[in-house]
């Protein structure tokens, strides 16, 4: 009895353990402190749970060198669409901009606060704050 305690208690602290590294938190990847802008074409849009992602390559801005490649991460499919967002509201070839959050590691991957069209029109009704996760 005695030999099995030590594993019945590792197994009961991993089993409670796992939900809690489920999901992330914001600012462990994302400096809420700083926002970025970046102008880009559209390569790819993924409207899905956990979080959606928008990728895209940059075009000519100030502080920007034509080519990069970006991602942003958005939020999950049902905040998106309680602002106003749809799974065909970006497309690959749309030109838009998208400010967000930095990732801490500077790598170009950022957590989405609000994209607009070439034109300036926003997409959605809002922008995203860090606990509209």
């Amino acid at each position: 009895m005695r030999k099995t305690l030590p594993y019945a208690a590792l197994a009961a602290l991993l089993l409670t353990a796992t939900p809690l590294a489920a999901h992330h938190s914001f600012a462990v990847y994302f400096d809420e402190a700083k926002t970025i802008t970046v102008t880009g074409e559209v390569t790819e849009f993924h409207f899905r749970n956990p979080h959606g992602t928008i990728g895209l390559t940059t075009t000519e801005a100030e502080g920007q060198e034509a080519g990069e490649v970006w991602k942003a991460e958005t939020n999950a499919p049902v905040i998106l669409r309680r602002r106003g967002w749809a799974p065909d509201s970006l497309k690959a070839g749309d030109i838009v901009t998208v400010t967000g959050w930095p990732a801490r590691d500077g790598t170009n991957y950022m957590r989405m606060q609000q994209v607009t069209h070439a034109d300036g029109t926003p997409i959605g009704t809002a922008a995203f704050t860090p606990q509209d996760d």
